[in-house]
């Protein structure tokens, strides 16, 4: 096993399809461990080198402003965003979203080309400092992945031994950068399989941030219990409705008020996006969920809150409407 690991992180077997989350099935509900009203977790992805270097520093002072803590997850290894391109003949309707969204103008030319045409730059060797700031500033900060794009596109045909190098190079890293444990990863793409649900379990992990769903819940998978806390997505990201349904720029934090409910939400957002071009569209949302009375806790103290009532749920691969290709789900 790869030695940059803690003891503590260290690592000792597919995907199939499944529904997109509704709502709760019936006998899903346990009493509400967050009290009245709504409370809003912000779980942010960074996915890229440009993400990091660039979105994370803005999207750090926009909270400062705002008063508001998030869980940041970051890439640790090289920027392959390039080889992405592959996806316009692997998952279908990957070229559409990405001219819908305005991929090109949220990420830049560069990010694109890189691990292709351009060498892959290491995300998190070359930004030390920011992950440190990070956490100095009172965020949690957890690991998004090793690879971005070898993650998200070939997880399900990695061994076991494969998958645990990538986690263990990551936690390394992580661990020799910010002097801490790690406690908490999210899976690239929300794309999960056996061997790295139970390499986290190993990990004696805190909670994961994995796949989309309604509420936290320990995962089974495949026919297995897993034993790490799942606190998922619940609300569709930035780049899943742009474009679509009459959502723009303008009216998409309409949209996000209107998926308010009492209890837990989680917004995945991403450092590309809401710390970059959309930057002024997060900072509406922020003041708005403020002014409707909402209050920000991070992932780590949602799972803290509600680990001793959380139900075994069923987990599986399926789709969703904007994103291409498979997901983690919630049933």
């Amino acid at each position: 096993m790869n030695q940059d690991a803690n003891p503590k992180n260290q690592m000792p077997s597919d995907a199939k399809s499944g529904p997109a989350p509704a709502s709760p099935p019936p006998g899903a509900h346990r009493p509400a461990p967050f009290g009245a009203g709504p409370v809003v977790a912000l779980k942010v992805d960074v996915d890229t080198f440009v993400g990091t270097r660039d979105g994370v520093p803005r999207l750090l002072d926009i909270m400062e402003r705002a008063g508001v803590k998030a869980t940041f997850y970051f890439s640790m290894g090289p920027d392959n965003s390039g080889k992405a391109i592959r996806r316009i003949f692997t998952r279908k309707g990957f070229l559409q979203k990405m001219f819908r969204t305005g991929a090109p103008g949220a990420y830049g030319i560069k990010t694109m080309l890189y691990g292709t045409l351009l060498p892959a730059p290491q995300i998190a060797g070359s930004c030390q400092e920011i992950l440190k700031e990070t956490a100095a500033r009172g965020h949690e900060t957890g690991v998004h992945c090793w690879d971005h794009v070898l993650w998200h596109d070939y997880l399900p045909r990695m061994t076991m031994g494969e998958v645990a190098a990538q986690l263990a190079r990551a936690a390394g890293l992580f661990q020799r950068i910010m002097r801490q444990d790690l406690t908490t990863t999210a899976a690239p793409g929300w794309t999960v399989s056996a061997a790295s649900l139970e390499l986290q379990d190993s990990m004696e992990l805190a909670y994961c941030s994995d796949g989309r769903g309604y509420a936290p819940f320990f995962p089974v998978f495949q026919g297995r219990r897993y034993a790490t806390l799942q606190i998922p997505s619940t609300w569709p990201t930035m780049d899943e409705i742009l474009g679509s349904g009459g959502i723009n720029a303008h009216t998409i934090n309409d949209f996000y008020l209107s998926q308010l409910k009492s209890g837990l939400n989680v917004h995945t957002i991403h450092a590309e996006m809401e710390g970059g071009v959309m930057s002024e569209s997060f900072i509406a949302l922020l003041g708005r969920l403020q002014t409707a009375g909402v209050r920000f806790i991070t992932l780590g103290e949602a799972a803290a809150a509600c680990r001793s009532t959380a139900p075994d749920a069923p987990l599986t691969m399926g789709e969703l409407p904007g994103r291409a290709g498979l997901v983690a789900i919630q049933g």
